[in-house]
C-alpha cells in the first residue's frame, strides 16, 4: 500500500547577491545554466528544471550569452525549463503592492517572450508573505501559491495545503513547503545516508499534509543539478517500497492539492510567524539609508513620474515605456528578499544603493522631461511667461502653494488660464 507520493523537482533558488555579488552569482550562473540545457537536452527522462520563479537570472544570463536564447526558448516552450512567474524574488513586507504587481507584471512579459510561464506564485524564501497575495496573484490569472516562511497552526490550520484568501475574498490554492526549499538537494546513493536524513523528514512532510502528495525539491542556492538523481531515485524505491518517488512538476502537487478541495481549510491574513523558521523581522529596519531611498524611489515613479507620463501621452507625447522599465527593473533587483532586506555585505549594499540611484537620476531626469512637455503645450498669454502648477492627486485641490520663481523683474501679477488675477506673497527675494 503506498503511504505517500513523494515528487522530486529538480530546480536551483538564485540570489543574486547576499553575502557574495551579483558578478560573482553570474559566473557560477553561466557554469549552471549549461549543465542544465545540455541535460534537459540530451536525457528525455530528465523532464523538468524549476529556474527559481524569476525571469532576472535570465536577463543576467542573456547579457553574457545572448546566443543561447533560442536553446532556452525551445526548452521553456517544450515545457522542460520552468519560468517565472516573478521578475525578481520579491520581499512581500518591505516594498509596495504595486512593486509587487510590477514585479509580476514584467516577469511574466519577460515569460511570454519565451514561452508559457509557470502560474504559480512561488516565492520559497521570502521572509514574509504579504496579505494581499492572492488578490494580486488573481489579478494576473493565477490561482495557485506556494512558499516556506511564516506559517504555522497559530494561522488556523496544521495542515500544509490549504486555500488562501484576502480580504476581498480573492482565493488561491496554497502549498507550504514547511522545511523549505533545499531539503532534496545533494542526495545521497548510499542507504544509510538517505536514511539519515529522510527518516527524519518524511514523517514531518506526511503528517500535516492532506493529500500525502509531498515535495522534494532537489536543488539549493547556486547549486548545480544532481547528475546523479535517478541512481537516487532508483535506491529510494528500494529503502522505502510503500512510497511512490517520480520526477515532477510543482503543477501535478497543485492538482492533487484541487482534487481535495472540499476537504481544505480556508485561511486569510498575512504570514509572519517565526515559530518554525527565521521570519528575519529585524530586517525592516536595517541600513536605513538604503530603506528611504527605495521609498522616495518607489514614490517617484508610482505617484508623480507615472501620472505626469500619462499626462503627457493625453497631449500626444510619447509614454516611454522602455525608460520607465529600466527604472522599474533597477529598482526590482533591489526587491529581491535580501537585497531589500539589506541582510547582505557592504559590498552588495554599495550595489543596492548605486541602483537606487540609478533609479532615482532616471526618474527625476524623465519628471522634468515630461513638466516641460506638458507647459509647452499649455496656451501662451502674450508678454508673459508660464508658472505651472501640477496636482497628481487623484482629487481637486485649493490651497497655498510655496514655490520659488526666479525673474528679472521687481514687481509682477499672476493671472490663471481664464486671466483672472490670481492672489500672492512674497515671503522672501533675493
Amino acid at each position: 500500500m503506498t503511504t505517500s507520493r513523494v515528487h522530486i523537482t529538480p530546480h536551483m533558488h538564485w540570489d543574486r547577491e547576499w553575502y557574495f555579488t551579483t558578478e560573482e552569482s553570474r559566473i557560477l550562473l553561466v557554469n549552471n545554466m549549461e549543465e542544465i540545457m545540455t541535460r534537459l537536452e540530451n536525457d528525455p527522462d530528465y523532464k523538468y528544471y524549476v529556474l527559481d520563479g524569476q525571469t532576472a537570472v535570465l536577463e543576467d544570463y542573456f547579457a553574457i550569452k545572448p546566443e543561447n536564447k533560442e536553446r532556452v526558448r525551445e526548452l521553456v516552450q517544450a515545457g522542460k525549463l520552468i519560468v517565472g512567474p516573478w521578475y525578481s524574488q520579491t520581499d512581500t513586507m518591505q516594498v509596495s503592492g504595486e512593486s509587487i504587481v510590477r514585479n509580476m507584471l514584467y516577469g511574466l512579459r519577460d515569460c511570454l517572450a519565451l514561452g508559457e510561464p509557470m502560474k504559480i506564485g512561488y516565492l520559497p524564501d521570502s521572509f514574509s508573505m504579504s496579505s494581499q497575495l492572492p488578490a494580486i496573484y488573481n489579478g494576473f490569472g493565477i490561482n495557485r501559491a506556494m512558499f516556506w516562511r511564516g506559517c504555522s497552526e497559530r494561522h488556523g490550520t496544521d495542515k500544509t495545503e490549504f486555500l488562501w484568501q484576502s480580504n476581498d475574498g480573492s482565493e488561491v490554492s496554497a502549498q507550504v513547503l514547511p522545511l523549505g526549499y533545499a531539503i532534496g538537494k545533494y542526495l545521497p546513493q548510499d542507504e544509510e545516508g538517505l536514511r539519515a536524513r529522510l527518516n527524519k523528514y518524511f514523517p514531518v512532510l506526511e503528517k500535516p499534509s492532506v493529500t500525502k502528495d509531498i515535495l522534494l525539491p532537489n536543488g539549493h542556492d547556486q547549486m548545480p543539478i544532481q547528475k546523479d538523481i535517478f541512481e537516487v531515485m532508483d535506491k529510494l524505491r528500494e529503502i522505502y517500497p510503500d512510497k511512490e518517488f517520480k520526477m515532477s512538476r510543482f503543477e501535478e502537487v497543485f492538482e492533487r492539492i484541487e482534487a481535495e478541495r472540499d476537504q481544505l481549510d480556508t485561511i486569510k491574513g498575512e504570514f509572519n510567524d517565526g515559530k518554525y523558521m527565521r521570519v528575519h523581522r529585524t530586517i525592516s529596519s536595517t541600513r536605513m539609508d538604503i530603506k528611504l531611498i527605495h521609498a522616495e524611489v518607489e514614490n517617484k515613479i508610482v505617484n508623480i513620474l507615472e501620472p505626469l507620463a500619462s499626462i503627457a501621452w493625453t497631449l500626444g507625447f510619447e509614454y516611454h515605456h522602455g525608460l520607465i522599465e529600466k527604472m522599474w527593473k533597477e529598482s526590482m533587483k533591489n526587491h529581491a528578499h535580501d537585497s531589500i532586506g539589506c541582510c547582505c555585505s557592504d559590498k552588495v549594499h554599495a550595489e543596492i544603493l548605486n541602483r537606487y540611484i540609478l533609479a532615482d537620476d532616471m526618474a527625476t531626469n524623465l519628471i522634468n522631461f515630461y513638466k516641460r512637455k506638458i507647459v509647452d503645450h499649455m496656451p501662451a498669454r502674450e508678454g508673459c511667461d508660464k508658472l505651472a502648477l501640477f496636482n497628481l492627486s487623484p482629487y481637486a485641490r485649493e490651497e497655498v502653494v510655496n514655490t520659488t520663481i526666479t525673474i528679472r523683474a521687481e514687481q509682477f501679477n499672476l493671472f490663471d488660464e481664464n486671466g483672472t488675477p490670481v492672489e500672492y506673497f512674497i515671503q522672501d527675494q533675493r
